[in-house]
């Protein structure tokens, strides 16, 4: 039985921003919530089947899986719910209970084209494309219902879950021949080339290929992984949402990426590599020289330093030492705001505040950046007070409230 303890805003006391309720949500009950909703939209359910898949949470490893690098993300126990029923004829009816007020979106499916008028459809209508491209073509319709318990903007990844849900079904509904992991690089697909994302493969591939309990230990320059179990005695995950939106195509992550690459191609002059993740912060250093612009000297950096302190943190890991995870993860952080520059003042607040509260093994942004979330490991006494105080702290600086949620890491995608 999936299931999650998240602490989600109820009711803001005294508009301080920090969760009143705790709120257990079951996965019986999600189903039931969403079948309902089907039948009020689309007539009844006769046909429609239920269906999860996860949002995910990088632990460590940030701009590192475009870069060759290694990663070190979990799936949650939240994320997307679905109802799908395949159609007779081509037509595609999609209805999200988090844009209620946008009613039914309607499209066909010879008419797979990215339009901004679409909206969050172009996620699933750019996978059934994706699948096209890769010779599994769709044959009919469907209506599809989503309810997402994943904030949306958050860098928790709500549309890399819609990704794998979306290929998830279609290889229920249509028999395709496709492993999980197949699934996850359709996904990255579709992002990349009907989206314009150009995103690396940990998002979707971390969502696919979830394990309760675990993180994956991903080399994306080969897709080689193991999972490595998260033992945290005596404390949880904590994930802060700065409640700052941001869309990764309007952000500069695409620039990002330029920069590595040109980064990249720069070095390649001197050193033979195929990616980033292959230096040592020492051959980086000797030969950074080769690099012609200051940013891209830190942008690479970042890249560089990022990978070896995302292995250093796993194998602390398995030493059971969670302190030194924790000084990783800080390290992270300082990296991604000062060389790679995609923290902001959002995010910043939320992580030196967390700092300054005992109990609180470690923090730093998670995701993309340019708002979105944060993810701390907190000692269990610690956790009401790391909620208040940072809530507090942040909704004085910033102007208005984080919210935070105490997480469970969870499976891949399911049929319910």
């Amino acid at each position: 039985m999936l299931s999650i303890i998240i602490k989600e805003i109820v009711e803001k006391l005294g508009g301080s921003g920090y969760a009143s309720e705790i709120i257990l949500l079951k996965e019986k009950g999600m189903k039931d919530i969403v079948l309902k909703k089907f039948a009020e939209v689309f007539g009844d359910t006769e046909g429609a089947k239920v269906y999860f898949a996860p949002g995910r949470v990088n632990m460590i490893g940030e701009h590192t899986d475009y870069n060759g690098g290694h990663v070190f993300p979990a799936a949650l126990t939240i994320g997307t719910y679905g109802v799908a029923r395949k159609r007779n004829d081509n037509k595609l009816r999609f209805f999200s209970m988090n844009f209620e007020h946008l009613g039914i979106i309607e499209s066909d499916l010879d008419d797979l084209k990215p339009y901004k008028e679409a909206g969050w459809t172009n996620y699933p209508k750019g996978v059934m494309w994706a699948f096209g491209e890769k010779g599994m073509k769709v044959e009919s319709g469907m209506d599809l219902l989503l309810n997402g318990n994943i904030p949306n903007g958050s860098g928790l990844s709500s549309s890399a879950s819609v990704e794998v849900l979306t290929g998830f079904i279609l290889r229920d509904f249509f028999g395709f021949d496709v492993t999980n992991q197949d699934l996850a690089l359709i996904g990255q697909f579709s992002e990349n080339k009907f989206n314009g994302v150009n995103c690396g493969i940990m998002d979707q591939f971390s969502i696919a290929m979830g394990k309760k309990a675990h993180a994956i230990f991903l080399d994306t320059a080969d897709l080689s992984f193991e999972y490595a179990p998260i033992k945290l005695e005596n404390a949880k995950i904590v994930i802060a949402c700065s409640n700052k939106k941001r869309g990764l195509g309007d952000s500069k992550y695409n620039e990002r990426r330029d920069e590595c690459e040109t980064a990249l191609a720069e070095l390649q002059k001197v050193v033979d590599i195929k990616s980033l993740g292959e230096l040592t912060e020492e051959q980086f250093e000797a030969n950074k020289s080769a690099i012609a612009s200051d940013i891209r000297i830190k942008r690479a950096k970042h890249a560089v330093y990022e990978n070896q302190r995302t292995m250093k943190a796993v194998a602390a890991l398995q030493a059971n030492d969670v302190t030194l995870f924790g000084q990783l993860m800080n390290a992270s952080h300082v990296s991604l705001r000062d060389d790679y520059e995609v923290t902001g003042i959002e995010l910043d607040t939320l992580v030196e505040e967390a700092w300054k509260i005992d109990g609180v093994i470690g923090s730093r942004m998670t995701g993309a950046g340019f708002g979105g979330c944060t993810v701390s490991i907190v000692k269990d006494e610690a956790i009401d007070t790391f909620i208040e105080k940072v809530g507090a702290a942040y909704k004085e600086k910033i102007g208005y409230a984080a919210d935070f949620y105490v997480v469970e890491l969870g499976d891949g995608p399911s049929i319910l």
